[in-house]
């Protein structure tokens, strides 16, 4: 007959249960209120929800019956939801930032490790916030912590994109991102009923981007994708003062016309000190069934921004890949099923993968990182 568990093995596999949406262990986050066991092996726990309309509550409830039934001796478990006081839910916050003060943009420190990446593009429509959506899968399929912002107040589209079709979770002044395929979204059109339209001036634009940055629990990311409106407007100005240390990524067609729009797009870095990451060339060319590729847009677009861009900066510009038309990439935007995942053996899917391999071997900066040097005395 097995023993009936103690406590401390039932909050031990309570430690495995990592809150849905902030991703730390319930434990760690305060979450276990009460917790008790009988002769029978039945278990009785109280769970605090950080409010009480919290999306995934049934998850949840889910992963903590699972957990405490693979326990041995454990014959019934019992699930009570409630809710977090003022007092808990500022402790969560406290504890969730570190200790850091209020309102601070995290990605801003000197100390912090995030590659940020803001995805350019001179003129709309050349699918930018299609790469970004599916750089963003592609990069956390590889293991790494992703967050992305939708930076396009106007047009917003990435909660499609990557199918999010629910809401923040506000936690008094902190804001839990949906995660959708790996990644932490925050978007506009979270926040907007139906499809109904922004119309903001550039203070408020700001005001917006900054509780993104600020607002967000994003936890310890690895990259950070913001999908920027087209131009060089307040959007692009407002992240070059939150994100100074952000890189451009400028996207682009082979279309000449377009091309020499996305150079403005990119030559704003000489204006914002920021380093431009590299180009991708979008729509390239389409692939015919015998195996030819025709060029719809022109060619050459992609390399001339590149070589263009290293010679105003002088620094190295690479063109990082170039995507071909593929209705796979559209059918999966409009899915919310991003083709690296969905269908990743198609022209479109390699190539996007190929740029998110070259930026996922670019390692996290050594601000703030320790040396593991000791100091010694003096002879």
């Amino acid at each position: 007959m097995t023993e009936r568990p103690d406590l401390q093995a039932l909050r031990a596999a309570l430690a495995r249960v990592n809150d849905p949406e902030i991703r730390q262990p319930i434990t760690d986050l305060g979450m276990v209120d009460a917790l008790t066991i009988d002769d029978a092996g039945a278990v009785a726990v109280t769970i605090l929800l950080t409010v009480a309309a919290c999306p995934l509550k049934e998850t949840l409830t889910r992963d903590v019956t699972a957990a405490l039934q693979a326990v041995p001796g454990v014959a019934s478990v019992d699930v009570t939801l409630g809710v977090m006081s003022e007092e808990q839910r500022a402790a969560l916050r406290t504890k969730l930032r570190g200790g850091a003060p209020e309102k601070e943009v995290p990605f801003a420190k000197p100390g912090s490790l995030t590659r940020v990446y803001a995805v350019a593009s001179g003129k709309g429509g050349v699918g930018k916030s299609s790469v970004t959506a599916n750089l963003a899968v592609a990069l956390a399929a590889q293991g790494l912590k992703v967050g992305v912002v939708d930076a396009d107040i106007y047009g917003f589209s990435i909660p499609r994109m990557l199918g999010v079709t629910g809401q923040p979770t506000q936690v008094d002044d902190m804001i839990l991102p949906p995660i959708a395929h790996e990644v932490k979204v925050i978007s506009i059109g979270m926040f907007v009923p139906g499809n109904q339209p922004v119309v903001w001036r550039g203070p408020m634009l700001h005001r917006a981007l900054n509780q993104f940055l600020a607002d967000v629990f994003w936890g310890d990311l690895d990259v950070l994708l913001l999908d920027l409106p087209p131009g060089t407007g307040d959007v692009a100005i407002s992240i070059a003062q939150l994100l100074p240390n952000a890189e451009i990524l400028v996207v682009t067609t082979p279309q000449t016309a377009a091309a020499e729009v996305a150079e403005r797009a990119g030559s704003i870095a000489t204006q914002t000190r920021q380093r431009i990451v590299g180009v991708v060339e979008n729509m390239s060319w389409l692939e015919l069934p015998d195996g030819s590729r025709q060029e719809i847009f022109g060619s050459g677009g992609g390399a001339t921004v590149a070589e263009s861009l290293t010679a105003l900066t002088g620094a190295d510009v690479p063109l990082l890949g170039q995507i071909p038309l593929d209705v796979a990439l559209r059918e999966g935007a409009d899915a919310g099923s991003p083709v690296v995942l969905g269908n990743p053996d198609t022209p479109a899917a390699r190539a996007l993968l190929g740029i998110a391999t070259q930026l996922a071997g670019r390692t996290r900066g050594l601000a703030g990182r320790s040396l593991g040097l000791t100091p010694t005395a003096r002879a």
